[in-house]
């Protein structure tokens, strides 16, 4: 069940991050908040940064341990779960940040397959 490597969390963080960027657009999301717009764009260069620093397969500069880019990972699901309850987003607004939160928890914590530190330890 645990299909998610390492090299293919790398291979899968440049498409998830221009879609984070390019689909608010397609979308027409910020129409209830604009925020709804922005937290998703600013999310998706934040995380092309962060892959781009990431100490993996796909990684240019590799300064940043697997281990840390799960955590933000993790992190920017949960607050992709609650930002439409805090923000009022309305309409396609919250299901988008729904399905990303979803796709984005259960590639880190259901999909994940152990780190390669952990299975040689």
């Amino acid at each position: 069940m645990r299909f998610v490597t390492q090299q293919v969390h790398a291979i899968l963080d440049y498409p998830v991050a221009a879609n984070l960027i390019i689909t608010p657009f397609l979308l027409n999301l910020g129409a209830s908040n604009p925020l709804a717009l922005w937290l998703s764009v600013a999310t998706g260069i934040a995380a092309l940064l962060l892959t781009i620093l990431t100490n993996h397969e796909t990684g240019l500069i590799k300064v940043l341990p697997y281990s840390f880019h799960l955590l933000v990972d993790r992190i920017v699901g949960i607050v992709f779960a609650v930002a439409p309850f805090i923000f009022g987003f309305k309409g396609v607004d919250p299901a988008f940040y729904w399905i990303n939160a979803a796709a984005v928890l259960a590639v880190t914590f259901v999909f994940n397959a152990p780190e390669r530190a952990a299975r040689e330890a």
